[in-house]
């Protein structure tokens, strides 16, 4: 059995598009969820069947390697990822998909800063010998695609817009970089409208059907 590591924010974590302007009581992450074979994790596990396991680690507000002043320094994607791997191991593919959290207008990033941070978390798996009999796992970057029509969220991601537009290519040439394979996921899917950084549930179902179809070729 093949075990893949999904390691990611709250697309992972499969939060729902949330127009928060209507909630009538303070918002519970968990009641906006969707149930766990409605998730991209779970439609991917579904899709590849009894040879993998997929192990879903997602987390709402996860950075790539930034402490969050506002949500907590817990929401940094780096300091949780070596004991997560060691956690989980043998790993043979950890799965990425982070960077829509550091658009956020209080990092003031820029697409190139959030895709070398991306960077970081690679040199990370790699060294951190926690694949197959001590090897380095594969690693797949999937590329959050750009920022859609922003709702509530618009002041929280003031400016990031542009800068998602950007994400593609600077993931790309980190892939390259460091030998993984990529996906851009905004030519497969685009945020809802509702809040525009989840995604409608007949976007998770496909980007866990193509996510699936990628593993697959990797494993070839």
């Amino acid at each position: 059995m093949k075990t893949i590591l999904c390691y990611g924010d709250s697309n992972t974590y499969g939060t729902k598009p949330i127009d928060i302007d209507l909630l009538e009581s303070t918002f519970e992450p968990t009641y906006y969820r969707y149930p766990k074979d409605k998730r991209w994790t779970g439609i991917l596990q579904k899709e590849l069947g009894s040879e993998f396991e997929v192990i879903e680690e997602g987390l709402n507000g996860r950075t790539t390697v930034f402490d969050d002043p506002v949500e907590g320094i817990h929401k940094n994607g780096l300091t949780y990822l070596v004991p997560c791997l060691e956690s989980h191991a043998p790993i043979d593919l950890v799965i990425l998909m982070l960077g829509t959290n550091d658009l956020k207008k209080r990092f003031s990033l820029s697409a190139f800063d959030i895709a070398f941070g991306v960077g970081d978390l690679v040199k990370t798996i790699q060294a951190s010998k926690s694949g197959p009999k001590g090897t380095s796992p594969k690693v797949l970057i999937l590329c959050p695609p750009p920022l859609g029509k922003l709702t509530y969220f618009k002041d929280l991601f003031d400016d990031g817009i542009e800068q998602s537009k950007n994400l593609a290519q600077n993931y790309k040439k980190v892939a390259n970089l460091y030998g993984c394979s990529f996906m851009d996921v905004g030519e497969i899917i685009k945020p809802s409208d509702i809040d525009g950084v989840h995604y409608d549930e007949e976007d998770v179902s496909k980007l866990g059907r193509e996510v699936a179809e990628m593993v697959k070729k990797i494993f070839r």
